[in-house]
């Protein structure tokens, strides 16, 4: 099974995919897709799309595993946050690509063991999980190889939660 785990904004939009295979993770490509701040938003908004879209073209993920939006100060980041996760959702359902929603407690304790996890630590077991010599840059992308990694540990095991359809 082949996984694309996103980290939906529209300044830095950071992507893993992974390779799962009896119960062992190989990393296929990761990274970031950056837009420029001062661009119009609707331009940002066009470009993670474009962005996004080549990437599932290119690897051909079974599945997106993405983190559910929580956000409870910025209000108007949340809003410009959901528009981007919008069109990723979107270059999704145009590629015929399931959709898996993850909250952060569920891809900390998949990926730690312990759903209170700090950031760092999700990061180096994310390192050792997939046979990294360095903690993957940006932390955005390190975050969605751990959102990936859920995905795979949860789909085998059935506790995961399709958008629109629960299990």
């Amino acid at each position: 099974m082949r996984v694309l785990g996103i980290d939906p904004g529209y300044a830095i939009v950071g992507y893993g995919v992974l390779e799962y295979e009896k119960n062992k993770f190989y990393p296929v490509e990761y990274g970031a897709i950056t837009t420029q701040a001062h661009t119009d938003f609707q331009e940002r908004l066009k470009e993670v799309f474009i962005s996004v879209d080549e990437v599932m073209k290119r690897t051909k993920p079974d599945a997106l595993a993405i983190e559910k939006l929580f956000f409870t100060t910025n209000q108007k980041t949340v809003i410009q946050v959901a528009q981007a996760r919008g069109v990723i959702l979107l270059a999704a359902s145009m590629n015929g690509i399931p959709v898996y929603e993850y909250t952060p407690l569920q891809i900390k304790q998949s990926v730690t063991g312990y759903g209170k996890a700090i950031k760092t630590q999700v990061q180096e077991m994310t390192k050792r999980i997939l046979r990294l010599e360095k903690v993957p840059k940006p932390d955005d992308t390190a975050d969605r190889l751990a959102v990936a990694i859920c995905h795979g540990y949860s789909y085998r095991s059935k506790l995961f939660t399709q958008i629109g359809k629960t299990l």
